[in-house]
């Protein structure tokens, strides 16, 4: 609601203050300028304790919107009874000469007495419930019926629901895990079989050979090689059997 005198138009006409204890509130006022002339204002208060003002004094000039008056209460031990707050604001304007900063604003500019004229606007405080927290979880749904969802209603179920989803994550992640080291395993044991099947062909390729010596020569083949020869046939077997 805006409040619209000759000289300036002020938005809001009250003081909207969300009131939580303890805590410092603000709410502002924003003030426009009707006229093409220089317009000085003034902000009085009937709890000056209790309030800050900035500025509480300034120039607002001609045909100019957007000037903001910042209101901050202090923080309060205690709430009014019905929430109730009987403190009151004063905003009063009067024509300025041009060029008038902040700087040359005077009380007495604002003096009736002297035959000024001051515009004034009562402006009224308003204590607004504080913003409500998000409301719980409804029960009544087949979810929130069941044993595993319905946690609490103070919405740690979607607490418990969002922190569900990386354990997911990992289980899915941990069987290509797995059959990446058994590809490994398989491929490791493959080499070592080719190496064995190479090396036994190369002593086979040996024995024959020295049969054929010996074979010219005559002569027997020595028992030590033979023994040699089976103890390596044996290891090349349980080798085999691994894989």
């Amino acid at each position: 609601m805006m409040s619209t005198g000759e000289l300036l138009s002020i938005d809001p006409q009250e003081l909207q203050f969300p009131f939580e204890l303890r805590k410092q509130i603000s709410c502002s006022l924003n003030l426009s300028n009707k006229t093409h002339s220089y317009v000085a204002f003034k902000v009085k208060t009937t709890n000056p304790k209790k309030y800050c003002v900035r500025p509480n004094t300034g120039v607002v000039l001609p045909a100019s919107t957007g000037n903001v008056i910042a209101v901050t209460m202090q923080a309060q031990k205690e709430a009014p009874p019905d929430m109730q707050c009987k403190d009151k604001f004063l905003l009063q304007s009067v024509v300025a000469s041009p060029g008038t900063a902040a700087k040359d604003i005077t009380p007495e500019m604002f003096n009736k007495e002297s035959g000024n004229r001051v515009e004034e606007c009562k402006l009224r405080v308003v204590y607004l419930a504080p913003p409500q927290p998000p409301s719980p979880v409804q029960e009544g749904s087949e979810e929130g019926s069941s044993s595993t969802a319905s946690v609490s209603d103070n919405g740690s179920l979607n607490a418990s629901e969002f922190t569900s989803v990386p354990r997911a994550h990992v289980k899915q992640h941990q069987p290509q895990h797995n059959s990446s080291d058994a590809r490994s395993r398989i491929s490791k044991l493959a080499e070592e079989k080719n190496a064995a099947i190479q090396q036994n062909k190369s002593l086979q390729q040996e024995l024959e050979l020295l049969r054929r010596k010996a074979r010219k020569g005559h002569t027997g083949i020595p028992l030590m090689y033979v023994i040699l020869v089976g103890l390596i046939g044996v290891i090349l077997g349980y080798l085999l059997k691994r894989t």
